[in-house]
């Protein structure tokens, strides 16, 4: 299912996602080239909430460009299966290389502001991100190994300590909706089964300059 079908079926989940589901839908009718980053206006992003099989923690990466821990995620260029996008961009950003959908439908939805800087030397102007979020699932006893090109650091964290460790003041109330819609996910998992299901372990991919949890540079 492509991001246009998924959008038109996701109920919101409030207020913030009502209006931003609207913003998507009108973006996606009417600018053919909003999947690809060369729209300077407005394109799609895909993020990822990863978390443990327990569902009390969260897989963060510190980004370089933000300056901040933060979800794992990157732009669909051109790429209309923003899960497929999702799942890519986390285990190149994590080092992980089994990380699975915990649902394939969206998560959650964001219209988020880009201010303007500097990505590899080129300047890049104020825009929107139309971004999509899935729920993914990992091991968290599977050893770690960053992005030096996109990240500083990859750790895992308690679901309140994900959201003091942003240092982005407009992404908190994100993170919070995040960790209430996983709370919620939780229970009416325990509800429909309460036997938890297997999980594949993770298993770290070949890095040069090694893993693990590393502090960020400040």
């Amino acid at each position: 299912m492509d991001v246009f079908e998924q959008l038109s079926a996701y109920t919101p989940y409030n207020e913030q996602e009502a209006a931003d589901k609207a913003v998507m839908l009108d973006a996606l009718s009417r600018c053919p080239d909003v999947a690809l980053r060369s729209n300077l206006v407005l394109h799609l992003t895909a993020s990822a909430w990863i978390t443990n099989r327990a569902r009390d923690r969260v897989l963060m990466i510190y980004h370089n460009i933000y300056d901040s821990w933060a979800w794992t995620g990157g732009h669909a260029d051109g790429e209309t299966d923003l899960l497929a996008v999702a799942l890519r961009e986390a285990k190149e950003e994590t080092g992980l290389r089994e990380i699975r959908p915990v649902t394939e439908a969206l998560f959650s939805i964001e219209t988020l502001t880009v201010n303007p800087h500097r990505r590899r030397g080129a300047f890049v102007p104020a825009h929107l991100h139309l971004n999509a979020t899935y729920l993914l699932e990992a091991d968290d006893l599977a050893p770690l190994c960053h992005n030096p090109a996109e990240n500083s650091a990859a750790a895992w964290f308690a679901l309140s300590d994900a959201v003091e460790a942003c240092s982005e003041p407009w992404m908190r109330p994100v993170y919070r909706k995040l960790n209430e819609k996983l709370k919620a996910f939780g229970e009416k998992q325990q509800i429909r089964s309460p036997h938890p299901t297997s999980v594949r372990s993770a298993a770290c991919l070949p890095c040069a300059r090694g893993g693990g949890s590393a502090q960020p540079r400040r």
